[in-house]
């Protein structure tokens, strides 16, 4: 089965499986991943190879816990800003990824601008965040601000 075109070539059940092995833990031995997904190491090799050089996977990383590093809290902010020319846009975004505690931001359609959400400690930190980083952007015209209480689900593909 098929899932997707990328340089002329399919991926496959057994590149998803590979994919879900990788996301799980990305130091899982080849001889693991074939034993799973029924593939020599040289066959799992190649494919891993197949899908790194599709940009199907763009690097490799650590799972982080915030909680663990101090950082209890994530708030969801929705922002509208009061321009939307290129310059504003750019320079906004410019600025989040100028903000260590920004770990995603979003330019969205809808109600809102953007979606950014936002790790820290507790509310008074995120209230420093507030008044030194996230109210000295210009040309914000409105916020919204939500703390997540539970996270519910937490996935970066919809297959894994």
């Amino acid at each position: 089965m098929a899932i997707s075109k990328n340089y002329g070539k399919m991926f496959d059940i057994q590149d998803l499986a590979l994919l879900r092995i990788l996301l799980q833990d990305s130091r899982t031995s080849l001889q693991d991943m074939g034993q799973e997904v029924g593939l020599s190491t040289t066959s799992c090799w190649n494919r891993i190879k197949r899908l790194e050089a599709s940009g199907a996977i763009q690097g490799y990383t650590v799972k982080v816990n915030l909680a663990q590093l101090g950082y209890q809290d994530t708030v969801i902010v929705q922002v509208n800003l009061e321009s939307h020319t290129d310059e504003t846009l750019y320079e906004f975004g410019r600025t989040l990824e100028l903000i260590p505690e920004v770990v995603e931001a979003y330019l969205v359609s809808g109600d809102y601008d953007y979606y950014i959400r936002i790790a820290v400690k507790d509310t008074r930190d995120y209230e420093r965040l507030l008044r030194e980083k996230l109210y000295k952007i210009p040309g914000i015209r409105h916020s919204k601000s939500s703390f997540v209480l539970r996270t519910l689900k937490k996935s970066d593909t919809p297959f894994a």
